[in-house]
């Protein structure tokens, strides 16, 4: 495992990789925590997808510019990825990567015991989020989820205490149908915002850039909620 650089007030970020093990293997991330950090939010990316996404690497941009540390982890190993090319087989097994998700927050827990964390969970990942927030329910301040797959977590909903934002594509029809649904199921607090004119992978222009913003406020909002660093540190 490698060592948490300590935290610091200086005007300059922190970045730094981590590798944590979990079930037996090492996971790989990349760990960004500007000085004075506000809360961390650690990525759950959606199948065929990795801690270089650049869809997800504009989301952690916006949110280090509104002072919140990022944890882009792989939940799956270099062979494990190579294997799910061929066989499908991990992808879809949201509750292993769910159990990693609660790993890595635990390990973030015992190194920065002090700040606010929250998921930012995208396609396959969101699911993994939910489930996970729903495991530690109050040990987790908010929940971002980008063009998610909900449907997959939705037993773990109801149990899922933390503010839930779902955010999906105009277009993305099917998959908005499942987050309308998933919305009937999660808190009062949780809310679904539609990006007009998007698709799943929200390429259009000015689409993204909705989707991190909309997170970074979220995120913000709720990581200065009076309730969300008792629940951080536990």
């Amino acid at each position: 495992m490698s060592t948490p650089a300590p935290r610091s007030s200086s005007v300059r970020p922190v970045i730094f990789p981590v590798f944590i093990p979990v079930d037996g293997v090492e996971l790989e991330g990349d760990f960004y925590l500007p000085g004075q950090a506000k809360g961390v939010v650690i990525f759950a990316h959606g199948s065929g997808s990795s801690r270089y996404s650049p869809r997800n690497r504009v989301v952690a941009d916006i949110l280090h510019d509104q002072g919140v540390g990022t944890l882009l982890m792989d939940l799956l190993t270099l062979a494990e990825e190579a294997s799910d090319r061929e066989t499908g087989r991990y992808r879809f097994d949201i509750p292993q990567l769910a159990r990693r998700l609660t790993a890595i927050r635990d390990w973030v827990a015992r190194s920065y015991g002090d700040l606010n964390l929250g998921y930012f969970g995208a396609s396959t990942g969101g699911a993994a989020a939910l489930i996970a927030a729903a495991a530690q329910p109050d040990r987790i301040a908010a929940v971002v989820s980008r063009g998610g797959r909900p449907d997959l977590a939705s037993a773990f909903l109801p149990k899922v205490k933390a503010p839930s934002l779902l955010i999906v594509g105009e277009k993305d029809t099917l998959v908005l149908a499942w987050n309308r649904q998933a919305l009937q199921q999660l808190n009062a607090a949780s809310q679904l915002r539609i990006v007009r004119g998007a698709t799943h992978l929200f390429e259009e222009p000015g689409a993204l850039q909705q989707v991190a913003t909309l997170a970074a406020d979220w995120f913000e909002r709720h990581f200065a909620s009076p309730n969300a660093r008792e629940g951080a540190t536990r």
